[in-house]
């Protein structure tokens, strides 16, 4: 029941009873939402009460209206802070959810002219790449693709990526200390495999992000590219202060 005699707005009510069921259970992702005319109907107020009611729910992110379909329940999007540089198995521990890694490719390969020069490496050199699927709570999160010199660090291609996440093993196993990363964000269509992969729809939008991986002592040790899933993640930059004329 609203209270028509309060001082909250009645589209507020309307939004928070929902956002209430979709955090009980009651409204699952992927559900149909009532219309503009019949929340209006159900709660005794206008369209217009009721479309800001919707409105609030899409704005936040619980919800997305398909053309022609209706308002559906969603999740709201994960923000990649991209100002600070985590894994991506931390980062799901840290959000509370269940990091787990699907291995597609773990390969030694030789360095071409780029990736020699991205690391700082002879042409030729040996480098492993590892391709993961990278999923929270058994939801396809992200594709990532990583390229690792191996003359730093002997026998790493021998281990299982599919259970051990990277940054841990090059922290504990090699005494590495990650210092910063240069990296390059693009909104990409999605390609067939990426979409097959991350089992959203063909040419959707992806968050992709290219980085170079840096040291404490300023040297190379990854060039790596992951592309999230658009549905789920949006950038987040926080930007210092600076003059503003």
């Amino acid at each position: 029941m609203l209270d028509k005699n309060g001082f909250i707005p009645l589209y507020y009510q309307i939004q928070r009873a929902l956002m209430e069921k979709i955090h009980s259970g009651e409204l699952l992702e992927g559900d149909l939402l009532a219309s503009e005319e019949e929340l209006a109907r159900s709660y005794q107020v206008s369209r217009m009460t009721a479309r800001q009611a919707l409105h609030g729910l899409k704005t936040r992110g619980y919800a997305l209206s398909q053309k022609g379909r209706g308002t559906f329940v969603t999740k709201p999007k994960l923000e990649k802070n991209i100002m600070h540089l985590r894994g991506f198995t931390e980062d799901m521990k840290q959000r509370g959810m269940q990091p787990s890694s699907q291995l597609l490719e773990q390969t030694v390969v030789t360095a071409g002219e780029d990736l020699a020069d991205s690391l700082t490496i002879g042409l030729g050199s040996d480098v492993m790449k590892l391709r993961r699927l990278r999923l929270a709570d058994g939801i396809p999160m992200a594709l990532e693709d990583s390229f690792i010199p191996l003359r730093p660090f002997p026998g790493l291609e021998r281990i299982n990526f599919a259970k051990q996440s990277l940054y841990y093993v090059l922290r504990e196993n090699y005494g590495v200390r990650v210092a910063w990363a240069d990296e390059i964000i693009e909104a990409l269509p999605a390609t067939r495999e990426e979409s097959d992969l991350l089992t959203i729809p063909k040419r959707a939008s992806v968050l992709s992000i290219s980085r170079i991986i840096m040291t404490t002592e300023q040297t190379p040790i990854e060039v790596a590219c992951s592309r999230y899933r658009g549905d789920r993640y949006r950038a987040l930059i926080r930007i210092p202060t600076t003059t503003i004329e």
